[in-house]
């Protein structure tokens, strides 16, 4: 089933529509015999310039329809999410740092800019990082001209500067930064940057501690080699990359298993450390850590009020997509029909009982066992999931977001701050 085509991509440009099923490629049947979905997904792929022909059912035809696809290259986007929250505060969500990074960057910054925006919470959670290159451009639009980004150096590679320019398109204004356990490499470069200059407020959890730069040598049968030659450090000469001994692989791939047992992801005094790690920002003179990751100057700790090992089957084992996409593809007419906007959906669309008791039968039948205890310690998280996946499918992640975001206890802290901005001016240079 197609959940959605991706926006600009060749299967988009000939008219695959969400909901769509694929029951043939080039000939050979693929519905209805067992193919994993790799084994599609490899038949549909091949050289730029090549044609695919797929043939689908769409709900409302009586016969299958048939396209013609010319393989392309897929645009990846970095840019998740970017709309307003209310009048004054934008919100943007970067996933990676790649390419064309800056530039989504910049066109939703602008958006928003044109909507009045005067204050801003970039989400990096959960971006594992990309290109150097693409984090300096993004940091470079948070500072002044001539401030020190973030700096490389190594045993034998001499130390680098990344310096800002005049380009900024957001050097005033409240900023703050959502990190935790998952944002790595380049997001810790614009984190730190930010947090080192006083330029804006870094909320969530330490970040992952990557910030290694590596060279791709060649070898002679075909694979490569990665040598690390240097580490990043922020303004203020913090290194990024978390410890590391050779003789503890072990406990350094474990790490973040480490810092969860510690009660890190639970509570902020739970993180010890030296005096000799101690760092103070370049403008107010605000105390910052080393030893690896960026550490938040406001904790928010995991939220697991609404966790039950019932709720994490229906993820893991991809229960609760599989439910929406045959709710939706029973639904789909009726959705546009009632919902043809966002703004209608999201004021008006309820997860109904109906909806519950369908999805626990679904759930039932995909051999998860029942457990209403489960089901009510997480049902308000499970409500707005499915509200939110419905959002995804019928129209974009940028309204998955806005969904999932709602009861998001980091993002509730971020516009407290936003609001509250004199009580915590001691963090920022104004």
């Amino acid at each position: 089933i197609v959940v959605n085509p991706i926006p600009g991509g060749p299967s988009e440009r000939v008219g695959i529509m969400p909901g769509d099923r694929v029951i043939d490629v080039d000939g050979k049947n693929v519905a209805g015999i067992g193919l994993k979905n790799s084994e599609v997904f490899k038949m549909l792929r091949g050289d730029k310039g090549t044609q695919v022909t797929v043939r689908i059912l769409r709900r409302n035809s009586s016969k299958p329809l048939e396209f013609n696809i010319i393989r392309d290259k897929i645009p990846i986007h970095s840019l998740d999410a970017s709309y307003m929250i209310d009048d004054k505060i934008g919100y943007i969500k970067l996933n990676r740092f790649a390419l064309t990074t800056e530039s989504e960057f910049l066109e939703a910054l602008l958006k928003l800019k044109e909507e009045d925006m005067q204050h801003l919470i970039l989400d990096l959670r959960g971006n594992g990082g990309g290109y150097l290159n693409a984090s300096v451009a993004l940091a470079d639009h948070f500072l002044k001209e001539k401030k020190l980004i973030v700096y490389t150096e190594g045993r034998n590679s001499p130390k680098t500067d990344f310096i800002a320019t005049t380009k900024g398109e957001l050097q005033e204004g409240r900023l703050v930064i959502l990190i935790d356990e998952g944002s790595a490499s380049a997001s810790e470069i614009v984190a730190g940057a930010v947090q080192d200059w006083d330029r804006g407020i870094i909320i969530g959890r330490r970040s992952f501690g990557k910030g290694l730069v590596q060279n791709q040598l060649p070898l002679p049968d075909g694979s490569m080699v990665r040598l690390t030659v240097a580490r990043y450090h922020t303004p203020t000469g913090r290194v990024i990359q978390k410890p590391y001994n050779p003789n503890e692989l072990e406990s350094y791939y474990s790490e973040l298993t480490q810092r969860y047992n510690n009660g890190e992801f639970f509570h902020a005094d739970s993180i010890s450390i030296p005096d000799s790690l101690k760092y103070f920002t370049l403008n107010t003179g605000k105390v910052v850590y080393g030893d690896g990751g960026i550490m938040p100057d406001i904790f928010i700790p995991v939220d697991t009020t609404h966790y039950s090992e019932y709720y994490g089957k229906l993820i893991r084992k991809g229960i609760i997509n599989q439910f929406i996409h045959t709710y939706i593809d029973k639904n789909r007419s009726n959705l546009k029909r009632n919902y043809g906007s966002f703004e209608k959906f999201n004021k008006n669309f309820t997860v109904n009982q109906n909806i519950i008791d369908e999805l626990l039968t679904f759930a039932e039948n995909q051999g998860l066992e029942s457990d209403s205890d489960g089901f009510n310690t997480s049902k308000d998280e499970i409500l707005i999931q499915l509200k939110a996946l419905i959002a995804l499918n019928q129209f974009s992640t940028n309204y998955y977001f806005q969904i999932v975001n709602q009861n998001n206890k980091a993002l509730q802290k971020a516009i407290d701050v936003l609001n509250s901005w004199d009580s915590y001016k001691h963090l920022v240079k104004d």
